[in-house]
Protein backbone atom coordinates (compact mmCIF):
# COMPACT_ATOMS: atom_id res chain seq x y z
CA UNK A 1 0.00 0.00 0.00
CA UNK A 2 2.71 2.60 -0.07
CA UNK A 3 2.01 5.01 -2.60
CA UNK A 4 3.96 5.74 -5.57
CA UNK A 5 2.70 9.51 -6.06
CA UNK A 6 2.85 12.28 -4.12
CA UNK A 7 -0.74 12.42 -4.72
CA UNK A 8 -1.26 9.34 -2.91
CA UNK A 9 0.67 10.04 -0.02
CA UNK A 10 -1.66 10.67 2.89
CA UNK A 11 -1.42 13.52 5.52
CA UNK A 12 1.80 15.36 5.76
CA UNK A 13 -0.27 18.19 3.51
CA UNK A 14 2.48 21.10 4.85
CA UNK A 15 5.39 19.28 2.78
CA UNK A 16 3.85 18.62 -0.39
CA UNK A 17 2.02 21.46 -1.30
CA UNK A 18 2.91 23.53 -4.44
CA UNK A 19 6.03 24.96 -4.07
CA UNK A 20 7.35 23.42 -1.53
CA UNK A 21 10.81 21.82 -1.72
CA UNK A 22 9.82 18.34 -1.78
CA UNK A 23 7.51 19.21 -4.51
CA UNK A 24 10.85 20.85 -6.15
CA UNK A 25 12.94 18.05 -5.47
CA UNK A 26 10.53 15.47 -7.19
CA UNK A 27 9.57 18.42 -10.19
CA UNK A 28 13.78 19.02 -10.54
CA UNK A 29 16.93 16.92 -11.40
CA UNK A 30 19.46 18.27 -9.21
CA UNK A 31 20.16 16.66 -6.36
CA UNK A 32 19.26 17.60 -2.82
CA UNK A 33 19.83 16.58 0.44
CA UNK A 34 16.97 16.04 2.87
CA UNK A 35 16.11 15.18 6.53
CA UNK A 36 13.02 13.80 7.02
CA UNK A 37 12.32 14.33 10.91
CA UNK A 38 9.05 12.52 12.64
CA UNK A 39 7.64 10.14 14.70
CA UNK A 40 7.36 6.60 13.42
CA UNK A 41 4.69 5.90 11.18
CA UNK A 42 4.46 9.44 9.44
CA UNK A 43 5.89 8.16 6.19
CA UNK A 44 9.57 9.04 6.16
CA UNK A 45 10.59 6.17 3.78
CA UNK A 46 7.39 6.17 1.79
CA UNK A 47 8.27 9.93 0.80
CA UNK A 48 12.19 8.55 0.40
CA UNK A 49 10.88 5.83 -1.99
CA UNK A 50 8.31 8.49 -3.75
CA UNK A 51 11.05 10.93 -4.68
CA UNK A 52 12.91 7.69 -6.04
CA UNK A 53 9.92 6.08 -7.79
CA UNK A 54 8.86 9.50 -9.70
CA UNK A 55 12.16 10.65 -10.55
CA UNK A 56 13.23 7.53 -12.02
CA UNK A 57 16.35 7.46 -9.27
CA UNK A 58 17.92 4.61 -8.11
CA UNK A 59 16.55 3.83 -4.42
CA UNK A 60 19.34 2.56 -1.84
CA UNK A 61 18.63 2.09 1.49
CA UNK A 62 20.70 1.59 4.20
CA UNK A 63 20.08 1.28 7.64
CA UNK A 64 21.59 3.08 10.81
CA UNK A 65 21.27 0.03 13.15
CA UNK A 66 23.39 -1.95 11.29
CA UNK A 67 25.82 -0.51 8.90
CA UNK A 68 28.79 0.80 9.31
CA UNK A 69 31.28 3.04 7.57
CA UNK A 70 32.39 0.38 5.08
CA UNK A 71 28.82 -0.19 3.89
CA UNK A 72 27.94 4.02 3.67
CA UNK A 73 31.21 4.28 1.26
CA UNK A 74 30.26 1.08 -0.89
CA UNK A 75 26.75 3.03 -1.38
CA UNK A 76 28.42 6.16 -2.17
CA UNK A 77 31.37 4.35 -4.61
CA UNK A 78 28.71 2.75 -6.40
CA UNK A 79 26.37 5.43 -6.80
CA UNK A 80 29.35 7.81 -8.29
CA UNK A 81 30.13 4.88 -10.75
CA UNK A 82 26.80 4.70 -11.91
CA UNK A 83 26.06 8.75 -12.39
CA UNK A 84 29.30 8.36 -14.44
CA UNK A 85 28.48 5.46 -16.51
CA UNK A 86 24.52 6.07 -17.23
CA UNK A 87 24.04 9.26 -15.75
CA UNK A 88 21.55 7.90 -13.29
CA UNK A 89 21.54 9.51 -10.00
CA UNK A 90 20.85 7.59 -6.64
CA UNK A 91 18.74 8.15 -3.60
CA UNK A 92 20.54 7.14 -0.37
CA UNK A 93 18.02 6.86 2.17
CA UNK A 94 19.69 6.48 5.34
CA UNK A 95 17.02 5.26 7.79
CA UNK A 96 16.97 6.10 11.51
CA UNK A 97 20.72 8.23 11.18
CA UNK A 98 20.53 9.57 14.39
CA UNK A 99 22.15 5.70 15.37
CA UNK A 100 25.12 6.87 12.90
CA UNK A 101 28.41 7.89 15.34
CA UNK A 102 30.29 11.15 14.08
CA UNK A 103 32.55 9.13 11.40
CA UNK A 104 29.90 7.36 10.18
CA UNK A 105 27.95 10.89 9.31
CA UNK A 106 31.29 12.40 8.62
CA UNK A 107 31.38 9.25 5.86
CA UNK A 108 28.31 11.02 3.94
CA UNK A 109 29.08 14.27 3.97
CA UNK A 110 31.72 14.30 0.33
CA UNK A 111 28.75 12.61 -1.09
CA UNK A 112 26.29 15.47 0.10
CA UNK A 113 28.71 18.02 -0.91
CA UNK A 114 29.75 17.38 -3.96
CA UNK A 115 25.86 16.16 -4.97
CA UNK A 116 26.85 12.88 -6.50
CA UNK A 117 23.59 11.42 -4.25
CA UNK A 118 20.11 13.05 -3.31
CA UNK A 119 21.19 11.79 0.55
CA UNK A 120 17.42 11.96 2.47
CA UNK A 121 17.96 10.78 6.44
CA UNK A 122 15.18 10.00 8.70
CA UNK A 123 15.73 10.34 12.30
CA UNK A 124 12.72 10.16 14.97
CA UNK A 125 14.93 12.29 17.04
CA UNK A 126 15.94 15.85 16.94
CA UNK A 127 18.53 16.33 14.34
CA UNK A 128 20.01 19.21 16.14
CA UNK A 129 20.84 17.44 18.68
CA UNK A 130 21.99 13.93 16.78
CA UNK A 131 23.22 14.89 13.69
CA UNK A 132 26.45 16.39 12.93
CA UNK A 133 26.43 20.29 11.96
CA UNK A 134 28.24 20.19 9.16
CA UNK A 135 25.86 17.41 7.56
CA UNK A 136 22.66 19.18 9.25
CA UNK A 137 23.91 22.31 7.13
CA UNK A 138 24.24 21.38 4.31
CA UNK A 139 20.38 19.41 4.18
CA UNK A 140 16.44 20.27 4.01
CA UNK A 141 15.06 19.77 7.52
CA UNK A 142 11.75 18.79 6.88
CA UNK A 143 9.34 18.19 9.74
CA UNK A 144 6.72 15.46 9.76
CA UNK A 145 3.49 15.68 12.11
CA UNK A 146 1.71 12.42 13.34
CA UNK A 147 -0.94 11.58 11.03
CA UNK A 148 -4.83 12.45 11.98
CA UNK A 149 -7.55 9.86 12.89
CA UNK A 150 -8.57 10.98 9.78
CA UNK A 151 -5.63 10.38 7.77
CA UNK A 152 -5.34 7.40 9.33
CA UNK A 153 -9.19 6.42 8.62
CA UNK A 154 -8.64 6.80 4.99
CA UNK A 155 -5.27 5.01 4.61
CA UNK A 156 -7.15 1.65 6.33
CA UNK A 157 -10.47 2.94 3.57
CA UNK A 158 -8.03 2.50 0.78
CA UNK A 159 -6.05 -0.69 1.89
CA UNK A 160 -9.46 -2.19 1.89
CA UNK A 161 -10.63 -1.48 -1.54
CA UNK A 162 -7.43 -1.25 -3.29
CA UNK A 163 -6.39 -4.26 -5.49
CA UNK A 164 -3.05 -3.85 -3.75
CA UNK A 165 -4.51 -4.38 -0.77
CA UNK A 166 -7.20 -6.29 0.43
CA UNK A 167 -9.12 -5.84 -2.93
CA UNK A 168 -12.52 -5.78 -1.21
CA UNK A 169 -12.10 -9.52 0.03
CA UNK A 170 -13.19 -7.88 3.29
CA UNK A 171 -15.92 -5.66 4.65
CA UNK A 172 -14.67 -3.38 8.15
CA UNK A 173 -17.27 -2.81 10.20
CA UNK A 174 -17.52 1.17 11.00
CA UNK A 175 -16.98 -0.01 14.77
CA UNK A 176 -13.59 -1.79 14.05
CA UNK A 177 -12.13 1.07 11.69
CA UNK A 178 -12.91 3.44 14.49
CA UNK A 179 -10.97 0.72 16.69
CA UNK A 180 -8.27 0.27 14.38
CA UNK A 181 -7.73 3.86 13.95
CA UNK A 182 -7.15 4.25 18.12
CA UNK A 183 -5.35 1.82 18.30
CA UNK A 184 -3.13 3.12 15.50
CA UNK A 185 -2.10 6.43 17.82
CA UNK A 186 -1.07 8.06 14.28
CA UNK A 187 0.84 5.57 13.09
CA UNK A 188 -0.15 4.53 9.57
CA UNK A 189 2.32 1.56 9.24
CA UNK A 190 0.98 0.39 12.89
CA UNK A 191 -2.56 0.74 11.29
CA UNK A 192 -2.02 -1.59 8.51
CA UNK A 193 -0.52 -3.92 10.78
CA UNK A 194 -3.15 -4.95 12.48
CA UNK A 195 -5.66 -4.26 9.45
CA UNK A 196 -3.35 -7.22 7.96
CA UNK A 197 -3.68 -9.25 11.01
CA UNK A 198 -7.73 -8.73 11.98
CA UNK A 199 -8.37 -9.88 7.88
CA UNK A 200 -6.23 -13.11 8.39
CA UNK A 201 -8.67 -14.30 11.11
CA UNK A 202 -12.12 -13.19 8.99
CA UNK A 203 -13.46 -11.65 5.95
CA UNK A 204 -15.87 -9.94 8.09
CA UNK A 205 -13.45 -7.57 10.28
CA UNK A 206 -15.66 -6.53 13.52
CA UNK A 207 -14.49 -5.19 16.82
CA UNK A 208 -14.45 -8.77 18.38
CA UNK A 209 -12.06 -10.09 15.24
CA UNK A 210 -9.59 -7.05 15.63
CA UNK A 211 -9.81 -7.44 19.30
CA UNK A 212 -8.81 -10.95 19.23
CA UNK A 213 -5.88 -10.36 16.25
CA UNK A 214 -4.36 -8.12 17.92
CA UNK A 215 -4.90 -9.21 21.40
CA UNK A 216 -6.00 -5.68 22.73
CA UNK A 217 -9.13 -5.20 23.97
CA UNK A 218 -11.20 -2.65 22.70
CA UNK A 219 -11.86 0.78 25.07
CA UNK A 220 -15.48 1.97 24.88
CA UNK A 221 -14.19 5.70 24.54
CA UNK A 222 -15.33 8.32 22.39
CA UNK A 223 -13.39 11.16 22.49
CA UNK A 224 -16.70 13.64 21.39
CA UNK A 225 -18.76 11.83 24.06
CA UNK A 226 -19.39 11.04 27.71
CA UNK A 227 -16.98 8.59 27.81
CA UNK A 228 -14.42 11.60 27.38
CA UNK A 229 -16.04 13.63 30.16
CA UNK A 230 -16.68 10.70 32.42
CA UNK A 231 -13.27 9.14 32.62
CA UNK A 232 -11.01 13.17 32.67
CA UNK A 233 -13.65 13.35 35.78
CA UNK A 234 -13.14 10.90 37.51
CA UNK A 235 -9.25 10.55 36.99
CA UNK A 236 -8.93 14.21 38.35
CA UNK A 237 -10.98 13.25 41.23
CA UNK A 238 -8.93 10.37 41.64
CA UNK A 239 -6.13 12.59 42.46
CA UNK A 240 -8.13 14.52 44.39
CA UNK A 241 -8.50 11.18 46.45
CA UNK A 242 -4.77 10.62 46.65
CA UNK A 243 -5.53 7.39 45.12
CA UNK A 244 -3.00 6.89 43.09
CA UNK A 245 -3.83 2.97 41.91
CA UNK A 246 -7.49 4.50 40.37
CA UNK A 247 -5.64 7.91 39.03
CA UNK A 248 -2.77 5.53 36.83
CA UNK A 249 -6.21 3.18 35.86
CA UNK A 250 -7.83 6.30 34.25
CA UNK A 251 -4.58 7.23 32.74
CA UNK A 252 -4.04 4.26 30.96
CA UNK A 253 -7.56 3.94 29.51
CA UNK A 254 -7.29 7.37 28.26
CA UNK A 255 -3.80 6.49 26.91
CA UNK A 256 -4.99 3.27 25.65
CA UNK A 257 -7.99 4.78 23.68
CA UNK A 258 -5.90 7.16 22.06
CA UNK A 259 -6.59 10.32 24.21
CA UNK A 260 -4.24 13.79 23.14
CA UNK A 261 -1.30 12.63 25.94
CA UNK A 262 -1.08 16.50 25.97
CA UNK A 263 -4.61 17.04 26.85
CA UNK A 264 -4.07 15.19 29.71
CA UNK A 265 -0.98 16.78 30.81
CA UNK A 266 -2.45 19.65 30.50
CA UNK A 267 -5.26 18.63 32.82
CA UNK A 268 -2.40 17.40 35.40
CA UNK A 269 -1.23 21.06 35.27
CA UNK A 270 -4.36 22.54 36.01
CA UNK A 271 -4.78 20.29 39.13
CA UNK A 272 -1.05 20.86 40.21
CA UNK A 273 -2.55 24.73 41.29
CA UNK A 274 -6.25 23.76 42.07
CA UNK A 275 -5.79 20.92 44.16
CA UNK A 276 -2.18 20.65 45.55
CA UNK A 277 -1.21 24.80 45.50
CA UNK A 278 0.97 25.91 47.95
CA UNK A 279 0.35 22.25 49.91
CA UNK A 280 3.40 20.89 47.45
CA UNK A 281 4.46 23.77 45.22
CA UNK A 282 7.19 20.84 43.71
CA UNK A 283 3.74 19.45 42.33
CA UNK A 284 3.52 22.25 39.76
CA UNK A 285 7.17 22.17 38.69
CA UNK A 286 6.71 18.55 38.26
CA UNK A 287 3.59 18.82 36.00
CA UNK A 288 5.03 21.58 33.84
CA UNK A 289 8.19 19.32 33.02
CA UNK A 290 6.04 16.57 32.17
CA UNK A 291 3.93 18.80 30.10
CA UNK A 292 6.97 19.83 27.81
CA UNK A 293 8.11 16.18 28.11
CA UNK A 294 5.17 15.21 26.31
CA UNK A 295 5.45 17.82 23.85
CA UNK A 296 8.82 16.43 22.90
CA UNK A 297 8.71 12.75 22.99
CA UNK A 298 5.38 11.89 22.68
CA UNK A 299 3.63 8.62 23.18
CA UNK A 300 4.56 5.83 24.03
CA UNK A 301 7.48 6.89 25.83
CA UNK A 302 5.60 9.57 27.36
CA UNK A 303 3.29 7.86 29.34
CA UNK A 304 6.17 7.21 31.73
CA UNK A 305 6.13 10.96 32.11
CA UNK A 306 2.40 11.18 32.65
CA UNK A 307 2.44 8.07 35.11
CA UNK A 308 5.15 10.16 37.43
CA UNK A 309 3.49 13.22 37.33
CA UNK A 310 0.06 11.76 38.06
CA UNK A 311 1.77 9.50 41.13
CA UNK A 312 2.77 13.20 42.40
CA UNK A 313 -0.51 14.79 42.21
CA UNK A 314 -2.05 11.72 43.86
CA UNK A 315 0.38 11.47 46.75
CA UNK A 316 0.94 15.45 47.34
CA UNK A 317 -1.28 16.74 50.81
CA UNK A 318 -3.94 18.41 48.83
CA UNK A 319 -5.07 22.10 49.24
CA UNK A 320 -7.69 24.66 47.64
CA UNK A 321 -6.49 27.77 48.68
CA UNK A 322 -5.34 29.05 45.90
CA UNK A 323 -8.20 28.81 43.79
CA UNK A 324 -10.56 29.62 46.61
CA UNK A 325 -8.21 32.70 46.72
CA UNK A 326 -8.40 33.85 43.52
CA UNK A 327 -11.53 33.44 42.94
CA UNK A 328 -12.92 35.61 46.16
CA UNK A 329 -10.77 38.02 44.51
CA UNK A 330 -12.09 38.03 41.13
CA UNK A 331 -15.97 37.88 42.82
CA UNK A 332 -15.20 41.22 44.49
CA UNK A 333 -13.84 42.72 41.54
CA UNK A 334 -16.47 41.73 39.39
CA UNK A 335 -19.09 43.14 42.26
CA UNK A 336 -16.95 46.68 41.74
CA UNK A 337 -15.13 46.54 44.50
CA UNK A 338 -12.37 48.09 42.85
CA UNK A 339 -10.96 51.32 44.44
CA UNK A 340 -8.12 53.76 43.76
CA UNK A 341 -4.69 52.07 43.68
CA UNK A 342 -3.17 54.18 46.78
CA UNK A 343 -0.61 57.62 45.30
CA UNK A 344 2.33 56.18 47.18
CA UNK A 345 2.21 52.87 45.52
CA UNK A 346 1.69 54.38 41.52
CA UNK A 347 4.26 54.62 39.03
CA UNK A 348 6.32 57.70 40.00
CA UNK A 349 9.32 56.96 36.62
CA UNK A 350 7.35 58.99 33.88
CA UNK A 351 8.08 62.32 33.22
CA UNK A 352 5.55 64.25 35.14
CA UNK A 353 4.33 61.87 37.78
CA UNK A 354 6.12 63.44 40.57
CA UNK A 355 3.94 66.80 40.15
CA UNK A 356 1.34 64.20 40.35
CA UNK A 357 2.17 63.41 43.65
CA UNK A 358 2.50 59.86 42.35
CA UNK A 359 5.16 57.87 44.80
CA UNK A 360 5.19 59.95 47.24
CA UNK A 361 5.81 58.23 50.84
CA UNK A 362 6.35 55.08 49.17
CA UNK A 363 8.62 52.70 51.79
CA UNK A 364 10.94 50.61 50.21
CA UNK A 365 10.79 47.18 52.11
CA UNK A 366 14.67 45.96 51.58
CA UNK A 367 15.06 49.32 53.61
CA UNK A 368 13.55 47.83 56.88
CA UNK A 369 14.21 44.82 59.10
CA UNK A 370 13.13 41.21 57.87
CA UNK A 371 12.02 43.32 54.05
CA UNK A 372 8.47 44.15 56.00
CA UNK A 373 7.04 47.93 56.43
CA UNK A 374 3.57 48.29 57.48
CA UNK A 375 1.85 50.63 54.76
CA UNK A 376 -1.25 50.49 52.64
CA UNK A 377 -1.21 48.26 50.08
CA UNK A 378 -4.91 47.42 48.67
CA UNK A 379 -7.72 49.80 47.79
CA UNK A 380 -9.68 50.98 50.31
CA UNK A 381 -12.90 48.98 49.25
CA UNK A 382 -10.83 46.04 49.57
CA UNK A 383 -8.47 46.42 52.60
CA UNK A 384 -10.23 44.36 55.17
CA UNK A 385 -11.23 41.60 52.86
CA UNK A 386 -9.12 37.92 53.05
CA UNK A 387 -8.47 36.21 49.57
CA UNK A 388 -5.60 34.11 51.00
CA UNK A 389 -6.32 31.51 53.94
CA UNK A 390 -3.78 28.31 53.61
CA UNK A 391 -4.95 25.06 55.29
CA UNK A 392 -2.41 22.96 57.91
CA UNK A 393 -1.47 20.62 54.48
CA UNK A 394 1.87 19.82 54.14
CA UNK A 395 4.30 22.65 52.74
CA UNK A 396 1.57 25.16 53.65
CA UNK A 397 1.36 24.70 57.33
CA UNK A 398 4.71 26.83 57.70
CA UNK A 399 3.39 29.31 55.02
CA UNK A 400 0.29 29.54 57.27
CA UNK A 401 2.24 30.32 59.77
CA UNK A 402 4.18 32.86 58.23
CA UNK A 403 1.29 34.59 56.17
CA UNK A 404 -0.48 34.88 59.68
CA UNK A 405 2.34 37.02 60.99
CA UNK A 406 2.66 39.21 57.82
CA UNK A 407 -0.79 39.80 57.94
CA UNK A 408 -1.36 41.17 61.43
CA UNK A 409 1.77 43.09 60.66
CA UNK A 410 0.96 44.82 57.78
CA UNK A 411 -2.77 45.37 59.27
CA UNK A 412 -1.61 46.68 62.49
CA UNK A 413 -2.55 43.87 64.94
Amino acid sequence: MRPRTLDEVIGQRHLLGPGTPLRRLVESEAPMSLFLWGPPGTGKTTLAYVVSNVTKRRFVEISAVSAGVKDVRAAIDNARRELGMTGRQTVLFVDEVHRFNKAQQDALLPAVENRWVTFIGATTENPFFSVISPLLSRSLLLTLESLSDDDVRAVLERAVSDPRGLGGRATLAPQALDHLVRLAGGDARRSLTYLEAAALLADDITVEVVEKAVDKAAVRYDRQGDQHYDVISAFIKSMRGSDADAALHYLARMIEAGEDPRFIARRIVIFASEDVGMADPTCLQTAVAVAQAVQLIGLPEGQINLAQAVIHCAMAPKSNAVVKAIGAAVDDVRRGLIGQVPGHLRDAHYPGAAKLGHGDGYKYPHDFDHGLVRQEYAPEQVRERRYYEPTRHGAEAPVADRWTKIRDFLRGS
